[in-house]
């Protein structure tokens, strides 16, 4: 089977190749096609027929024909060998559909995606002989905005293509590759110290608004973003600043009596479709450290985060989550655990923040919008076979945040990661 390890060099993470099966079974098929061509070779050049044999002249141009005949075979055999060879080069490296000899791909997406031998060979510890670039395997169905992304010049200014980018990661093109240019940087200024920082107005002018509908705070505050990023950026007079501490229906849970529910062993957690970062604020405020994971969808979402000294992680839900086993105490999700109607994909996501979240740590479901009782249904279903403690859980209805009157089937549940072995 596979396998691959990482290793830190310079300023990134490189992904190495294992040496298995696969790459011994490529030296068989090397040693197997050199046997075979000698073995033709030698037939060729020294089975004749008995009457040619005594008739030499009369029968050199069949003898010429024959030959001709078995170097011809012998060509094509080294040929499919050679087409075998590279196909399975390609499989080991994992590119096999993304065919980097189109006249229209940029050079550096060939540089970077070439494979590289280790300079002392095959290392004796982890048994890895070179080094492999990633790159998302569903970039093949933008290879040609992928080649255009890599369109740059080198050590240049990148262009201004953020959205492209994330235009590509939400069609599963990810990671992308990194690239040799200087992003573009804006002066912060006026960014406040922590813990000051959380609940003040970000300034219009160090934010990133190429890409973007709105061009300013005002303008975002004016649109409903989504079921849970209604007028999010306001700080001040919105709702924001009320949210996780004032309950405004009995599907609002106060962060204090959930952290209580931990006992007292909440640390560090991961709050997916965070919005603008207000319930990592809140955790901030309790010395719980929060990871935001974030797309820049209509907004400026990770400039603003950041902006509140937290931590935004630009990451799409398609995306495995870059953590390893066991390590939040918590994990809090919204609406924005939406997938659509795609139970198997919801499915995958839920066992990926069950691997993350630590025996004992707390899964916080957080006004998860149900369209239909089916639907509410089809949750429940899902996360019972996980085996968690249901320690809170209500389904009511509220009104549409968007204001339009319409009330609406909501699902809160605070629930617990059981012992497993």
């Amino acid at each position: 089977k596979m396998g691959s390890v990482s290793l830190k060099i310079g300023d990134g993470t490189a992904r190495f190749k294992r040496a298995t099966l696969c790459s011994s079974a490529v030296n068989i098929l090397m040693l197997f096609s050199v046997i075979t061509t000698n073995l033709f070779a030698l037939y060729a050049f020294t089975s004749a027929p008995k009457h040619q044999q005594s008739h030499p002249l009369v029968h050199t141009h069949k003898n010429i024909s024959l030959i001709s005949e078995k170097v011809s075979l012998i060509l094509r055999e080294i040929d499919s060998s050679q087409k075998k060879l590279a196909q399975m080069e390609k499989e080991l490296l994992g590119y096999e559909t993304i065919d980097l000899s189109r006249p229209n791909i940029a050079n550096e997406l060939k540089l970077f995606l070439q494979h590289h031998q280790l300079p002392l060979g095959k290392d004796s510890r982890t048994g890895i002989t070179e080094m492999v670039a990633s790159v998302g395997h569903s970039c093949e169905k933008s290879k040609d905005l992928l080649s255009h992304y890599m369109s740059y010049k080198v050590f240049g200014p990148c262009p201004d293509d953020w959205s492209l980018a994330q235009r590509m990661i939400l069609r599963g093109c990810e990671p992308l590759p990194r690239r040799r240019c200087f992003a573009k940087s804006i002066a912060k200024v006026g960014l406040h110290s922590f813990p000051v920082s959380l609940w003040k107005p970000v300034s219009d002018k160090i934010v990133t608004w190429s890409g973007l509908g709105c061009k300013s705070f005002e303008c975002v505050n004016g649109k409903k973003l989504s079921r849970d990023c209604v007028g999010c950026f306001d700080l001040v007079n919105g709702n924001e600043n009320q949210r996780f501490v004032k309950i405004r229906g009995k599907n609002d849970f106060l962060i204090d009596d959930v952290l209580a529910l931990g006992g007292g062993g909440i640390r560090i957690g991961f709050d997916i479709g965070g919005g603008s970062g207000t319930f990592a604020a809140r955790m901030a405020e309790r010395n719980v450290t929060m990871i935001t994971n974030t797309l820049n969808i209509d907004a400026p979402y990770s400039e603003f985060i950041a902006a509140r000294g937290l931590f935004p992680l630009y990451l799409s839900l398609d995306h495995r989550f870059p953590f390893y086993d066991n390590v939040f105490d918590l994990v809090h999700a919204s609406s924005g655990l939406d997938v659509g109607d795609r139970p198997e994909k919801l499915e995958f996501l839920m066992f990926d923040i069950d691997r993350i979240l630590r025996a004992g740590g707390l899964f916080w479901l957080d006004n998860f919008y149900c369209a239909n009782d089916e639907k509410k249904r089809a949750l429940t279903l899902l996360i019972e076979p996980f085996g968690y403690k249901k320690l809170k859980w209500v389904v009511g209805e509220k009104l549409d945040a968007a204001g339009s009157g319409k009330s609406e089937v909501y699902l809160s549940a605070v629930l617990q990661k059981p012992v497993r072995v």
